[in-house]
């Protein structure tokens, strides 16, 4: 075959420093545009960012030059560098060290656009942690407790 070709569609979830409130609702929606502009700097297409005030969901696909660690390493640190100049009141805006991500199949990816774009309001009753562990289950993805949360 004379070129490579690829489709692998990504949920990359990942939160800020020990779970900090740490995204305010102003700066929510141009951090989410910009993650999405990383991602598709890099090759990838972002469908679509959201979160809340301690965590994104981001839903991609991965180039195919592109290691799911690097893009996740590259989000995080471009981001976090975009937030500090924002302003004073971001100087200590951190992301937590680890991710998760996830391959989904195309057929469910509307199914995972409505749930990250429904975030804050199944944020009302689920924390981070709770919907971090729901997924895991989801994705058939086994931990050891001790090390999720560090």
């Amino acid at each position: 075959m004379p070129q490579s070709l690829s489709h692998i569609i990504l949920h990359i979830v990942f939160s800020t420093k020990n779970r900090a409130q740490m995204i305010n609702p102003e700066d929510a929606p141009r951090l989410h545009a910009y993650l999405a502009t990383v991602c598709r700097e890099h090759g990838c297409h972002a469908y679509r960012v959201g979160g809340t005030a301690d965590h994104v969901h981001v839903a991609t696909t991965l180039s195919r030059t592109l290691t799911v660690a690097k893009l996740a390493e590259t989000a995080k640190v471009s981001t976090s560098t975009w937030m500090k100049r924002l302003g004073m009141e971001h100087m200590d805006f951190r992301w937590q060290q680890g991710y998760g991500a996830f391959s989904i199949s195309p057929s469910h990816l509307d199914a995972l656009l409505a749930y990250i774009a429904n975030q804050e309001s199944h944020h009302h009753t689920a924390t981070f942690q709770e919907e971090f562990r729901h997924l895991l289950g989801k994705y058939g993805i086994a931990y050891d407790e001790r090390y999720v949360w560090d």
